[in-house]
This record gives C-alpha cells, structure tokens and sequence, in this order.
C-alpha cells in the first residue's frame, strides 16, 4: 500500500508558485478577505475572550488576528477561533465536509513569525485547500464517529510546510507528528454543542503548527501515519479511495469550495435562502425536504432547543424559523435564541429526508421549504444550488461587501487585493 503521507510530501515540495493559475491566486484572496472578516468579527465573542485571557500563558513572536503576539502554536489556536467561532467562513462538501479557511489561521501565524511574503501565503493556501479537498474526497470521517478536523490538520501541515520550505522527509514528519496523537472524536459536533465546536478546527492548526515546526528541526514521527499496521487508514478509514492522490496536479481544489452568504453551518444555506423568498404570517406549519447530511448534522434532538449560538447554528429548525419571523439573517439573529415566538414555530417545523436529494449531493444542495398558513394555504420554494457555492459563486463585489458588513474597511481590502507586493504581516 502506498503511503500516503510521501505521496502528499511528494506534491508539496513539488508544486511551485509558477503552477498557479490566475484563477487560483485571485481565489486565494478571496478566501483570505473572506477569513479575516469572520475572523474580526468574532474578536469579542465568548471564546475569544476567553483564549485572550490566556495570552501572557504563551509569549511570543506571531501575529494575532486583531493585534498582540504569542507563542505561534498559540497564535494559530486564537487565530483560528476566530476564524471558525461564527460558522461563516468557507466550506467544502463530499464525502467529509471540511471548512479549508480555518488552515489560514496557522499560515498567518506562521507567516508572521518567519516574515513571509504574500505569494508565499497564496501558494500554501492553495497546497492546503489541495489536500484537504482531496482528503475529504477520499472518506466520510463523520459516519465512523471522527471529526473532519483529523483531515485539516494535515492540510495544515502540508500548507505550512510548504510555506516553510520543507524537505520531503521533512514533510512526512511534520503530517506523521500531526495525526497519529491528535485524532479528533465526532462528539464535537453531536448534540448540544460548547465553545470546542470551533477548538477543534483550532486545536488542528496548533498541532499542525507545533509539527511543522518540530519537523522543520529535525524531529521525526512515525514513518507510515497511514500505511502502517497501527495507521490510520487500518484503524479508522480503511475504505480511504487513494486513487484521488495518483494525478496531484496544478492545485485547482480551491475552486471547488464555497464561501457562506449567512452565518450557519452550510447545509442551512439553501434553507435560509428559501425560507427568505416567503413572506408570510398566520404560519400554522412548516415542513423542511433536505437531504441526509443535512438532517444528520441539523435536526438531531437537542437542535429543537438550542440553548447557546453554538447549538443554534448548526440547528435547521431555528435559522428558518427566524427566517421565516423577522425575514433577514445575520449576526444578530442569534439574539432570538430565547424567544418564544421562534421556540413556538420551531414546535411546528418537521424535517424531512428526500431520497433525490441525496443523489445530487454535493453538486447541488436542495432544500424545499413548504409553509402551511392557518388558512390552509400552502406555499413552497425551494433552492438547489445556495449563493457562494462553487456552481453559483459569489462575485468580488459581494465578497468586498461581506466583508465590509462584518467590519472591514475598503483599506484592508487593498491590502489583500495586492497581497503578492506585501508581506503577510501587513494585513493580519
């Protein structure tokens, strides 16, 4: 059996920033505009506050998001929280859903630390989003109790090593020292959730980062993550379709993943989009057709209850149930998680899986919205395809504007328009 690990190490050292076609270095960009928006406007939420209290634990060189410094497996912990603490950076759907940005977290990290340049950040970006895309293509993780972080991680790893220039060997030990102690359980996203919905992709890129790092200095981990008798591909994915890393060409994975036009976890894009076009009152009951991942990860128990914005964001029922009431979604909706106008229709909302839907997953994501009004009329809208996703993309225009609505200013958008002139510390 091949091992894994060489191959992704092998493509890694391989791939140069002349292999990035235009396409991609504007699509990198996009994504990091994208990553530090949600990223700035999560500085004061919960667990950001929490992890800020721990700065002065880990002293250091690399750049925090929104200012100060740490320890770089520090920075790469905090920075990725915020990234992935509203649920609105990108996303990828296949076999495992991935959410490839929260690698940027680490990459800026470490960017910082040794004074990278921006193309040095574009082209890790795109050799990470390569290898995730392609890890997730490979297995379900979430249907074996494992979380799709254990696939992030070692996108991280490769990116970062990448960015850090290592050697082959070098790169099979900065992924090795990344998986085989760090395997992350599916409890994570499972029921109510906590604050660790978002730790786990950030403890990804700390492990990652500490790795890459102890790699780079000559440290070494077992020889065969996946291979070996112990590995990971005969402990937990044994049903891993290699065959996605035998023609590794010029990185073109991040074209295939999503940004989010609303802040939940994107199965529920296209139920806020539906839910949306109707504008109603009088609702007596609503029906919800999605497919199996979505009534999965979005309608089990606890998410007709959600206590925290956690919980809520990763319940169905309650992003169309505000949709529905106040006809809008963003950041603020989450101030509704108590209210009994929406706790009351949530009661009335069903979620059903529709069997055809499941057959276009993921290139397209249908969701059906039927209303029934006290009347007896019945209205239905249904969208296949959420704006953001890559058959519909968002424009620059509605990325700048995304970005400006979380708090951005047209200045730091310049900055990443003309990343290849900067350093990655200009725009962190």
């Amino acid at each position: 059996m091949i091992e894994l690990a060489e191959k992704i190490a092998e493509y890694v050292v391989d791939v140069d920033y002349k292999d990035l076609s235009q396409t991609v270095i504007d699509e990198a960009k996009r994504r990091v505009i994208d990553t530090l928006g949600v990223a700035k406007a999560s500085l004061q939420s919960p667990p950001a506050l929490v992890n800020k209290k721990m700065v002065n634990y880990y002293p250091g060189d690399s750049y925090l998001i929104g200012g100060g410094r740490a320890s770089p497996d520090f920075s790469s912990f905090y920075n990725g929280l915020l990234i992935r603490y509203l649920d609105f950076n990108d996303t990828y759907l296949s076999k495992e859903p991935l959410h490839p940005s929260d690698m940027i977290g680490a990459l800026l990290s470490v960017g910082t630390l040794f004074n990278k340049t921006g193309k040095d950040l574009i082209l890790s970006v795109a050799v990470g989003y390569e290898v995730g895309v392609r890890l997730c293509n490979s297995s379900s993780l979430r249907k074996k109790g494992y979380d799709h972080v254990n696939f992030l991680e070692v996108a991280t790893a490769s990116a970062l090593s990448k960015m850090l220039s290592l050697s082959r060997e070098q790169v099979v030990n900065a992924i090795s020292i990344t998986l085989v102690p760090h395997i992350a359980m599916r409890e994570t996203r499972s029921g109510e959730l906590s604050m660790w919905k978002a730790g786990a992709a950030a403890n990804a890129d700390r492990n990652a980062t500490f790795a890459t790092l102890s790699a780079l200095n000559g440290f070494t981990g077992p020889s065969k993550p996946f291979s070996g008798k112990m590995g990971f591909i005969n402990q937990i994915a044994n049903d891993m379709d290699l065959t996605e890393f035998e023609k590794m060409d010029k990185p073109s994975g991040i074209l295939k993943t999503y940004i989010k036009e609303f802040p939940v976890e994107y199965h529920a894009e296209a139920a806020i989009e539906a839910a949306l076009k109707i504008n109603v009152k009088n609702i007596k009951k609503v029906v919800i057709e999605t497919y199996e991942a979505a009534k999965t990860i979005l309608a089990d128990p606890e998410k007709w209850n959600p206590k925290n914005r956690e919980t809520a964001d990763h319940s169905l029922p309650y992003v169309v149930a505000v949709s529905l009431l106040y006809h809008d979604f963003w950041l603020d909706s989450y101030q509704h998680i108590n209210n009994p106008s929406v706790l009351n229709l949530m009661k009335n909302i069903t979620v059903t899986e529709n069997r055809q839907y499941n057959e276009v997953y993921a290139e397209q994501l249908p969701t059906k919205i039927i209303v029934k009004l006290d009347n007896g009329e019945v209205i239905e809208e249904e969208v296949k395809i959420p704006k953001g996703h890559s058959n519909m993309p968002m424009n620059n225009e509605e990325v700048e504007n995304k970005y400006v609505k979380l708090g951005g200013s047209k200045n730091e958008l310049n900055a990443v328009w003309t990343l290849e002139e900067r350093m990655v510390r200009d725009i962190v």
